[in-house]
Protein backbone atom coordinates (compact mmCIF):
# COMPACT_ATOMS: atom_id res chain seq x y z
CA UNK A 1 0.00 0.00 0.00
CA UNK A 2 1.26 3.57 -1.14
CA UNK A 3 1.55 6.22 1.46
CA UNK A 4 0.56 9.33 0.29
CA UNK A 5 1.91 11.83 2.59
CA UNK A 6 2.24 14.83 0.48
CA UNK A 7 -0.77 17.62 -0.62
CA UNK A 8 -1.26 19.34 -3.48
CA UNK A 9 -3.50 22.16 -3.28
CA UNK A 10 -4.50 24.26 -6.70
CA UNK A 11 -7.29 26.16 -7.95
CA UNK A 12 -9.51 25.93 -11.25
CA UNK A 13 -12.36 27.60 -12.48
CA UNK A 14 -15.54 26.59 -13.00
CA UNK A 15 -15.35 25.77 -16.50
CA UNK A 16 -12.19 24.34 -15.90
CA UNK A 17 -13.85 21.91 -12.98
CA UNK A 18 -16.54 20.81 -15.45
CA UNK A 19 -14.01 19.98 -18.26
CA UNK A 20 -12.49 18.07 -15.56
CA UNK A 21 -15.43 16.42 -14.59
CA UNK A 22 -16.21 15.64 -18.05
CA UNK A 23 -12.98 14.31 -19.16
CA UNK A 24 -12.88 11.86 -16.06
CA UNK A 25 -16.08 10.19 -16.58
CA UNK A 26 -15.44 9.90 -19.92
CA UNK A 27 -12.61 7.25 -18.88
CA UNK A 28 -14.43 5.30 -16.35
CA UNK A 29 -12.56 7.55 -13.38
CA UNK A 30 -14.55 7.77 -9.90
CA UNK A 31 -11.94 9.07 -7.99
CA UNK A 32 -11.16 12.62 -9.40
CA UNK A 33 -7.99 11.91 -7.14
CA UNK A 34 -7.06 9.06 -8.78
CA UNK A 35 -7.61 10.82 -12.05
CA UNK A 36 -5.98 13.90 -11.85
CA UNK A 37 -3.01 11.98 -10.16
CA UNK A 38 -2.63 9.63 -13.47
CA UNK A 39 -2.79 12.53 -15.39
CA UNK A 40 0.16 14.56 -13.83
CA UNK A 41 2.26 11.80 -13.58
CA UNK A 42 1.68 10.05 -16.58
CA UNK A 43 0.45 12.71 -18.65
CA UNK A 44 -2.43 11.35 -20.14
CA UNK A 45 -5.02 8.54 -19.94
CA UNK A 46 -6.63 6.04 -22.23
CA UNK A 47 -9.74 3.81 -22.10
CA UNK A 48 -9.81 1.01 -24.68
CA UNK A 49 -13.25 -0.47 -26.23
CA UNK A 50 -12.56 -3.48 -26.39
CA UNK A 51 -15.60 -4.52 -27.81
CA UNK A 52 -13.96 -5.95 -31.26
CA UNK A 53 -10.86 -8.11 -29.62
CA UNK A 54 -13.88 -9.64 -27.27
CA UNK A 55 -15.34 -10.91 -30.94
CA UNK A 56 -12.35 -11.58 -32.67
CA UNK A 57 -11.84 -13.78 -29.50
CA UNK A 58 -15.13 -15.14 -29.59
CA UNK A 59 -14.88 -15.88 -33.72
CA UNK A 60 -11.68 -17.71 -33.07
CA UNK A 61 -13.17 -19.83 -30.82
CA UNK A 62 -15.66 -20.76 -33.22
CA UNK A 63 -13.59 -21.19 -36.00
CA UNK A 64 -11.43 -23.63 -33.48
CA UNK A 65 -14.51 -25.73 -32.38
CA UNK A 66 -15.58 -26.34 -36.00
CA UNK A 67 -11.67 -26.90 -36.93
CA UNK A 68 -12.19 -29.80 -34.09
CA UNK A 69 -15.46 -30.92 -35.76
CA UNK A 70 -13.46 -31.13 -39.22
CA UNK A 71 -10.76 -33.02 -38.14
CA UNK A 72 -13.04 -35.72 -36.06
CA UNK A 73 -15.29 -35.77 -39.73
CA UNK A 74 -12.01 -36.27 -42.08
CA UNK A 75 -10.93 -38.55 -39.60
CA UNK A 76 -14.19 -40.51 -39.48
CA UNK A 77 -14.90 -40.33 -43.31
CA UNK A 78 -11.65 -40.19 -44.68
CA UNK A 79 -12.18 -36.95 -46.81
CA UNK A 80 -13.38 -33.14 -46.44
CA UNK A 81 -16.38 -31.27 -48.22
CA UNK A 82 -15.76 -28.00 -50.17
CA UNK A 83 -18.39 -26.50 -48.36
CA UNK A 84 -16.66 -26.64 -45.03
CA UNK A 85 -13.64 -25.54 -46.39
CA UNK A 86 -15.11 -22.18 -47.79
CA UNK A 87 -16.90 -21.99 -44.60
CA UNK A 88 -13.65 -22.53 -42.91
CA UNK A 89 -12.08 -19.06 -45.28
CA UNK A 90 -15.13 -16.87 -44.72
CA UNK A 91 -14.34 -17.45 -40.56
CA UNK A 92 -11.20 -16.71 -41.30
CA UNK A 93 -11.76 -13.49 -43.21
CA UNK A 94 -14.00 -12.60 -40.46
CA UNK A 95 -11.23 -12.56 -37.85
CA UNK A 96 -8.99 -11.06 -40.53
CA UNK A 97 -11.29 -8.33 -40.80
CA UNK A 98 -11.82 -7.72 -37.19
CA UNK A 99 -7.89 -7.71 -36.59
CA UNK A 100 -7.15 -5.47 -38.60
CA UNK A 101 -9.64 -2.95 -36.91
CA UNK A 102 -8.11 -4.02 -33.99
CA UNK A 103 -4.63 -2.94 -35.18
CA UNK A 104 -5.80 0.28 -36.81
CA UNK A 105 -7.44 1.48 -33.27
CA UNK A 106 -4.25 0.79 -31.56
CA UNK A 107 -1.96 2.37 -33.91
CA UNK A 108 -3.74 5.82 -33.51
CA UNK A 109 -2.89 5.89 -29.85
CA UNK A 110 0.91 6.37 -30.38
Amino acid sequence: MIKRTNQLLFRVSDDELKKIEEKMNSLGFRNREAYIRKMVLDGYCIRLDLKDLRELTKQMHAVGNNLNQYARWANESGHVHQQDMQDIRAKFNRIYEYEKRILGSLQGLS
